[in-house]
């Protein structure tokens, strides 16, 4: 069970260092991920984790330099958004499109990955991330037709699989369902308010003004594990 600084990120206690992966996971996510990686590779499928735990610090970073418009901002489908013509309101909305808040991220907790296939990459292809690699014609396109037919059975689902109404679908994130389950049950409004408030964050005031619209509409509101991924998970 994760403790309060574990579940915002603000420790990593809780997580284990694989340099072989290239990522630092929660302990209970690495013999999945190495069964599921193993099957894949059976495939021809080199699945690799292009992001694993990442800390309050790291997820802050990304959420600043978004803010000061020095990292692009995407719409739906992956076109870039006029930065300057976004308000302040848009702004956040357009940034928690497709980043988490800081203290908020599912990548906190160790259990949650973004995956590529490095088999499938042209020479000199950078990763972006986004809707046209996973669609029909896409780089990663046979990846996600497999993980759809085998993520499941060893006990990983994609919480955003589809669009709710908060964050845009990513096939690529993967969570391991047996820790995952536990984590967002303890994770609350008031733990992700008190980290956002003690850090340097930028327009946190106007965040922390709509965090319990925002906890609803892209912390919670998220795809659970099937039946089928539960089982594998336990």
């Amino acid at each position: 069970m994760l403790n309060e600084l574990e579940l915002t990120g603000r420790a990593r206690t809780h997580v284990a260092q694989r340099d072989d992966l290239g990522a630092a996971l929660h302990p209970a996510v690495i013999e999945p991920f190495l069964a599921l990686r193993e099957a894949a590779a059976g495939e021809g499928i080199e699945l690799v984790i292009f992001s694993g735990f990442r800390d309050f610090e790291a997820q802050c970073r990304i959420w600043n330099l978004k803010c000061r418009g020095e990292r692009l901002l995407y719409d739906a489908r992956g076109n870039v958004l006029d930065y300057a013509a976004l308000g302040a309101g848009e702004l956040i909305d357009a940034i928690l499109a497709w980043s988490a808040l800081p203290g908020a991220s599912r990548h906190h907790w160790g259990c949650d990955i973004d995956v590529i296939d490095r088999a499938a990459l042209p020479p000199d292809y950078r990763v972006r991330l986004l809707p046209d690699e996973v669609e029909a014609g896409g780089v990663f396109h046979r990846l996600h037709l497999w993980l759809d037919e085998n993520g499941a059975r060893f006990g990983f689902f994609r919480p955003y699989r589809e669009y709710r109404g908060g964050v845009y679908p990513e096939p690529w994130h993967l969570s391991y369902a047996a820790v995952a389950g536990p984590a967002m049950a303890l994770l609350s409004e008031e733990l992700v308010a008190a980290a956002i408030q003690a850090s340097d964050m930028l327009i946190k005031e106007a965040v922390l003004q709509r965090l319990p619209e925002i906890f609803r509409s892209h912390v919670v509101n998220v795809a659970g594990p099937d039946a089928a991924t539960r089982h594998a998970a336990t």
